[in-house]
C-alpha cells in the first residue's frame, strides 16, 4: 500500500481552499490510501499524471475536482512513499510543479525544494550587478566553507550575487529551506561552526546516511520539520480536520534561528510586526528549553487568560508529550503575581477592575475636592507611583514623571499623594487591590525572600508589550539572573494598554541579544498595506522604552484582494451590509468559526448577533472561549481580537465616535503628552484589529467614519462608499 506524506506547503494551500475543494482532497486522499501502488498508476479516478517538462521527473498530478489538481513528488526507486505538495488550480499546477526541483540537502539530510528556473533566470543578471558592487554579503565566506555546511553549486553560484540582507530575503522564497536559513544565520553574524553546530547538526538525524542520493522515503523521514508523515489510514482523517492548528505551530526559517539557538548569556529579545511569527518562536523557544534538561521547568506567559488559554493549547500540540507538558506553566502574570502574594504572605486581596478602581478614584477626588479629575489620578498612580515602585511620600516628590505632560509642583504632589493614601486606605479596609497592586507586593515578597528556588529555571514572554513595570518585577524576581532566564517576544505596535517600560531599569538588559522579524506569515500584502497606513503618522517607542520602533521592511509573501471598506447612512444599513458579507464569506467555504466580527463596543456586537441569528448564522463570543468545535462566526471587542487570527475579519463600527472613544483619550489641556499616547494606543487598537485577518478583511461606519480612516484613504466623507 502507498504511504502518504503532507510537505508544508500542501498545509498553507489546503487551509485557504473553499470546503467543496477540501472535501475533494479528502476523498481523493482516502482513495489514494486505499490503492495498491500498481492499482495507484492504473487508476483513472486519481489521474495520476507525469509533468510535461518538470525539471523534477518526480513531478506528478493527482485529480481533485474538474478544476483543481493536487501537485505529489512520486518515488523512483521502488518505495512506496508520496509527498503531497499543493492544492493548486488545474491550469496552474503544471506550471507550478514545472519549475520546482526536490533535493537531499548534503549537510542536514533533509529534502527541499527550490524554484530552479526562476534561479537560473535570476542569477545571470544579479552576476552582473554584483560585479559592480563594492562589497558582497558572503565575501568573506570560502566555497569550501559553504558546501560544508550544505550549500549546493547552484545556490552558491546566486550566492555570490547577494549584496545585502534585503537581497538575500528577497531570494528566501525561491532557495531551499536548509540551505536558506543557513545563510540566515551567516547573514546575522553566526560563525560556521556556529552554525553547524545550531542548524546542521541539531537538524540532522544521527543515523542519517552521508549518501545524496538517498531515497525520497529516507528524505522524508530526514524532515520531520517540514513533512508530516500519515503511518495510519485513520491518522489522515485526524490530521485533515484541524491543519490549521498544525500550520499555527509550524516555523519558519526567519524563525528558527531565534527560537532554536542554543543558548543566550542573559535575556533575549524578539520583535515584530503581526502575523511575524513571534509567538510561534516563543513557544518552539519553550520546546527547545525543555530539551536541555529533563528536570527544569518554565513559565509561559502572557497578558490575559484568553491569550494564556490560546498558549496552552497550542504549546500541546506542539509538544505532544504530556511529560514535558507537566513541566510548563502557562498562565497570566497577573496569577502569578496571587499565586506568590499568597504563598508568601498567607492571603492575597480580592483584585478589583479598572471600572471599580475609577470609581475609587471619583470618590477621592470628591472628598479630597481635588482639582484633576480621576482619570488623571489614575494614571499617575499607575505610570509614576506603581512604575517607579515609589513607597514614600519624600520619595515621590522627586520621581521622575517622563511621559506626563502636566507638570506638579512639590505642593501639588503632595495633595497627589494625599489622594494616593486615601486610594489605598479604603482598598485595604474592604479587602480589595488593583492587579497591579498585587503584582508589587508579589515582586517585593519574591525580592525579599531571596529564594533558592525561584520555582522556574526560564521565563518564556510573550505580548510582553503590554506589561507594565510592576508586572516586569515580577517577572525578574520569578526566575534567577543567568543565561536563558527571559525570552521575550512582542510588539509595541500592538500596545494596547498604555504600559510604559524601560527593561534595562528594571535589570532586564537585552543589548546584543535583540532580533526583529520582518517577514508577515499570516496576512496578505494588501490587508497588511492597509493597516500599518492606520499608524504611518504615529511614531512608535520600542519595547524597552529605549527609542522608537520602525515596520520599515516589514512585508508580506502572500497577495490576495484589497480590503473592502463600506460607509453607511445608518446602523441598520451597516450591520445589513455586514449580514451580506459574512453570507458571502460563507458561501466561499469559509466556515463559520473562521470568521470574526469585532466592534469597539458589545453593545454592538449584540445587535450584529441578532442579525446574524435572524440570516441563519450562527455566532458565539470569544469571551465565552469556544473551543475549536464549537461551530459559529467570533464575535469579539477590538480589545479582545488580541492575538487571534482568521481567514476572514470584518470591523463594525469605525465611527468618529467610537475610534477614537473620547471617554479614553485625555483631553490636550489637562495633559498634552497623554492625549498622544491616548490617540496612538486607539491607532495600535484600529491596527491590531485589522491585522488578525489573513485572507479577508471588512471595515465599515455609519455617520462620520474614524479619522484615523483617512490616513488610509478610505473614508472621505460619510457617503456610502466601497473600495475592493
Amino acid at each position: 500500500m502507498p504511504q502518504l506524506a503532507l510537505a508544508n506547503t500542501f498545509w498553507q494551500s489546503y487551509d485557504v481552499l473553499e470546503r467543496p475543494v477540501k472535501a475533494g482532497v479528502r476523498k481523493a486522499m482516502e482513495k489514494f490510501q486505499q490503492l495498491t501502488v500498481a492499482e495507484l498508476h492504473a487508476d483513472k479516478g486519481l489521474h495520476l499524471e507525469s509533468v510535461n517538462n518538470a525539471r523534477d521527473p518526480r513531478m506528478r498530478t493527482i485529480r481533485i475536482t474538474d478544476f483543481w489538481r493536487g501537485v505529489v513528488l512520486a518515488p523512483d526507486d521502488g518505495s512506496d512513499t508520496f509527498l503531497l505538495l499543493n492544492v493548486v488550480p488545474h491550469d496552474d499546477a503544471y506550471g507550478w510543479a514545472a519549475k520546482r526541483l526536490y533535493t537531499v540537502n548534503s549537510a542536514t539530510r533533509a529534502l527541499e525544494v527550490r524554484n530552479v528556473v526562476a534561479i537560473e533566470q535570476l542569477t545571470p543578471a544579479l552576476e552582473k550587478a554584483a560585479a559592480q558592487a563594492p562589497s558582497l554579503l558572503f565575501a568573506k565566506h570560502s566555497d569550501t566553507v559553504l558546501r560544508h555546511l550544505g550549500i549546493d553549486d547552484q545556490v552558491l553560484r546566486a550566492v555570490r550575487t547577494i549584496v545585502d540582507k534585503s537581497q538575500l530575503e528577497a531570494f528566501g522564497t525561491l532557495l531551499p529551506e536548509d540551505q536558506f536559513e543557513v545563510l540566515q544565520y551567516l547573514a546575522e553574524g553566526f560563525s560556521p561552526d556556529e552554525v553547524y553546530r545550531d542548524l546542521v547538526t541539531a537538524r540532522r538525524p544521527v543515523d542519517a546516511t552521508p549518501d545524496p542520493s538517498d531515497s525520497l522515503e529516507i528524505a522524508i523521514a530526514n524532515t520531520a520539520s517540514r513533512i508530516t508523515l500519515v503511518t495510519r489510514p485513520d491518522e489522515l482523517a485526524e490530521i485533515l480536520d484541524k491543519p490549521f492548528a498544525a500550520w499555527r505551530v509550524f516555523l519558519h526559517p526567519s524563525q528558527r534561528r531565534v527560537a532554536y539557538r542554543v543558548t543566550y548569556t542573559g535575556p533575549a529579545q524578539v520583535t515584530g510586526g503581526p502575523g511575524t511569527g513571534k509567538t510561534v518562536a516563543a513557544l518552539h523557544r519553550v520546546k527547545h528549553l525543555l530539551s536541555r534538561t529533563p528536570h527544569s521547568r518554565v513559565l509561559l506567559t502572557t497578558y490575559t487568560n484568553a491569550l494564556a488559554a490560546s498558549l496552552r493549547e497550542n504549546l500541546a500540540l506542539l509538544l505532544g508529550d504530556e511529560e514535558q507538558l507537566a513541566r510548563v506553566e502557562v498562565t497570566t502574570v497577573n496569577a502569578v503575581a496571587n499565586r506568590a502574594v499568597r504563598a508568601l504572605a498567607g492571603r492575597v486581596s480580592t483584585p478589583i477592575g479598572d471600572v471599580d478602581e475609577r470609581q475609587t478614584w471619583r470618590r477621592v477626588c470628591r472628598k479630597l475636592t481635588l482639582p484633576w479629575t480621576e482619570q488623571f489620578l489614575a494614571q499617575e498612580y499607575r505610570h509614576v507611583i506603581l512604575a517607579h515602585d515609589v513607597q514614600t511620600r519624600e520619595a515621590y516628590r522627586v520621581a521622575s514623571r517622563r511621559g506626563r505632560g502636566a507638570g506638579l509642583a512639590t505642593r501639588q504632589r503632595d495633595r497627589v499623594w494625599d489622594a494616593v493614601e486615601m486610594f489605598t486606605a479604603e482598598l485595604s479596609a474592604a479587602g480589595t487591590a488593583t492587579h497591579l497592586q498585587i503584582c508589587a507586593q508579589a515582586a517585593k515578597l519574591l525580592g525579599d525572600a531571596d529564594l533558592a528556588d525561584h520555582g522556574y529555571d526560564h521565563v518564556v514572554v510573550d505580548e510582553a508589550q503590554d506589561l507594565h513595570p510592576a508586572q516586569w518585577r515580577v517577572l525578574r524576581a520569578a526566575v534567577p539572573p543567568g543565561p536563558d532566564d527571559l525570552f521575550i517576544t512582542g510588539d509595541p505596535h500592538q500596545r494596547i494598554y498604555d504600559s510604559r517600560v524601560s527593561l534595562s531599569a528594571l535589570g532586564i538588559s537585552v543589548t546584543g541579544r535583540s532580533s526583529r522579524l520582518r517577514i508577515n506569515y499570516r496576512s496578505t500584502e494588501e490587508i497588511l498595506t492597509w493597516s500599518t497606513r492606520v499608524l504611518v503618522r504615529a511614531p512608535v517607542e520600542d519595547l524597552g522604552g529605549e527609542g522608537e520602533d520602525s515596520l520599515t521592511g516589514y512585508r508580506s509573501l502572500l497577495h490576495g484582494k484589497r480590503p473592502t471598506v463600506q460607509g453607511h447612512p445608518s446602523s441598520q444599513a451597516e450591520i445589513a451590509g455586514l449580514v451580506k458579507r459574512v453570507g458571502e464569506w460563507l458561501a466561499q467555504g469559509v466556515g463559520p468559526s473562521e470568521i470574526a466580527v469585532c466592534s469597539r463596543f458589545n453593545t454592538t456586537l449584540s445587535s450584529v448577533q441578532d442579525e446574524l441569528a435572524g440570516a441563519g448564522v450562527p455566532s458565539v463570543r470569544v469571551r465565552d472561549q469556544p473551543g475549536a468545535d464549537v461551530d459559529g462566526v467570533r464575535l469579539a471587542t477590538m480589545h479582545a481580537m488580541k492575538g487571534l487570527e482568521f481567514r476572514c475579519v470584518a470591523i463594525v463600527g469605525v465611527t468618529a465616535k467610537a475610534v477614537p472613544f473620547a471617554k479614553e483619550v485625555t483631553p490636550p489641556e489637562v495633559d498634552s503628552i497623554q492625549h498622544g499616547s491616548d490617540l496612538l494606543r486607539e491607532r495600535c487598537l484600529l491596527f491590531v484589529a485589522s491585522t488578525r485577518a489573513r485572507e479577508a478583511l471588512h471595515v465599515s461606519w455609519s455617520g462620520p467614519p474614524s479619522p484615523f480612516l483617512s490616513d488610509v484613504g478610505a473614508a472621505r466623507s460619510d457617503r456610502s462608499i466601497e473600495h475592493t
